[in-house]
């Protein structure tokens, strides 16, 4: 698995507040970590079906949103298998479930990534704002500790530039 192509893809809107979750984690682990070749970070944005060639590319796909599953503001998800049309379902959001539809289409091209969706409950995806709000902000680094654990279960190590050597991706 070490080898495999693995892509984090962070989707959602940025314009509606926690919407914008998954792109802004993604734009922070950028920020924040070097990774091997063999992984692809994607701001996916609102893109759906338009993401299928990107993602058919993947082996392994971790994917981070916001999950509207009926929890509380703030509730950690990690979604895998059986579990993922089923919630998405759920979503109310159109670029999901375009995604789910990307992620079907994969079947059709005999390339399926194994998928896992990490994410939180948002408190808002109604208001016009690029703001976060401070429960979703808060659940930020949780979420990126669940990405960097998931690189770690696959095998992966990369780089903190903050750092001057190559370190586990989970900092715990």
């Amino acid at each position: 698995m070490a080898n495999d192509h693995v892509m984090i893809l962070g989707v959602g809107n940025l314009l509606f507040s926690d919407e914008g979750f998954g792109v802004r984690v993604v734009e922070e682990l950028e920020r924040r970590y070097s990774f091997p070749e063999n992984v692809s970070i994607v701001d996916g944005g609102v893109l759906g079906v338009s993401l299928l060639g990107v993602m058919s590319e993947a082996d392994q796909l971790i994917v981070v949103d916001v999950i509207r599953n009926q929890g509380v503001p703030g509730d950690l998800y990690r979604l895998e298998g059986d579990a993922i049309p089923e919630r998405i379902r759920a979503k109310n959001s159109l670029h999901q479930i375009d995604f789910l539809e990307a992620l079907t289409l994969c079947q059709a091209m005999e390339k399926v990534p194994v998928t896992v969706i990490l994410g939180v409950e948002p408190e808002d995806i109604n208001t016009l704002s690029t703001e976060l709000t401070e429960t979703t902000k808060n659940r930020m680094e949780d979420v990126i500790r669940m990405v960097l654990g998931e690189l770690e279960r696959l095998g992966v190590t990369c780089h903190d530039k903050g750092a001057d050597d190559h370190v586990s991706c989970n900092p715990i």
